[in-house]
């Protein structure tokens, strides 16, 4: 194990467990937040403009968030949504498209209902008295819950709350600008129940994945000392089992 050789393969070892050690710090460094979001952040109500901007993902500290906006309700874009839960009971969110400036706008659920009769009936009274007219909404930002394929029965139902899905039913889209995610509305218009929408959990300052991708570079830096070991160990019992075998021979 002191010869040259051995010596040089060990050095090439400490270098590749030196480039891991490295590594496992790097993934321990990102593992901790040492400046995590203060308990109940979400509940302060922000400017929505503060918290995301269209076109943008929703920051993982700002999911749930609580923002107020001002707008314009789009006529003709009072949607309703399928298989929304308030309290464990399954019914309907009516949603709508409201333009925040000239060339942007957002999707809001305003109010959860029982049934589709009950939706479809806030949603019509929404498109007499609120199209048109300008809005201020206070709610929670949530990410967009991706598309689903529709039925064949019905090719314009919507069973996920998904901006992208509204957006190819809204009128007046050429050239809008849009927020990814959308806005749950604190209080519900007249016709339909306040959206059951609780604080988010709060967020761990300890991410646990990079805590064990961290340790695996720490076993890969060990394990790079045991191959130098395990090799170096076989050479020496192969050499003393050919010494022991010439001795033999020789007496």
């Amino acid at each position: 194990m002191l010869r040259g050789r051995w010596i040089g393969v060990l050095c090439l070892c400490l270098v590749v467990a030196g480039v891991f050690a490295f590594l496992g710090q790097w993934q321990l460094e990102r593992a901790i937040d040492t400046e995590p979001t203060a308990p109940g952040i979400t509940e302060d109500v922000r400017p929505l403009a503060d918290v995301v901007m269209p076109g943008q993902y929703l920051p993982e500290p700002y999911v749930g968030q609580r923002v107020e906006t001002e707008g314009t309700w789009v006529a003709g874009d009072f949607l309703v949504v399928s298989s929304r839960f308030n309290d464990g009971a399954e019914g309907y969110w009516v949603t709508g498209q409201l333009r925040v400036d000239e060339r942007t706008s957002i999707a809001v659920a305003l109010g959860w209902a029982p049934d589709r009769e009950s939706a479809d009936a806030a949603a019509s009274a929404l498109e007499s008295d609120a199209a048109g007219t300008i809005a201020e909404i206070t709610g929670r930002v949530i990410s967009d819950e991706g598309t689903s394929l529709p039925t064949k029965d019905d090719p314009y139902a919507m069973s996920r709350m998904s901006p992208a899905m509204l957006l190819s039913q809204w009128h007046d889209t050429e050239q809008l600008s849009m927020y990814r995610p959308y806005l749950a509305s604190i209080e519900a218009p007249a016709g339909l129940d306040d959206i059951d929408s609780p604080a988010p959990d709060e967020i761990s300052p300890v991410n646990w994945l990079n805590v064990f991708y961290a340790i695996e570079w720490a076993v890969f830096a060990g394990f790079a000392f045991y191959i130098w070991y395990r090799l170096a160990k076989d050479r020496w019992e192969l050499e003393v089992e050919e010494f022991e075998e010439r001795a033999a021979a020789a007496s």
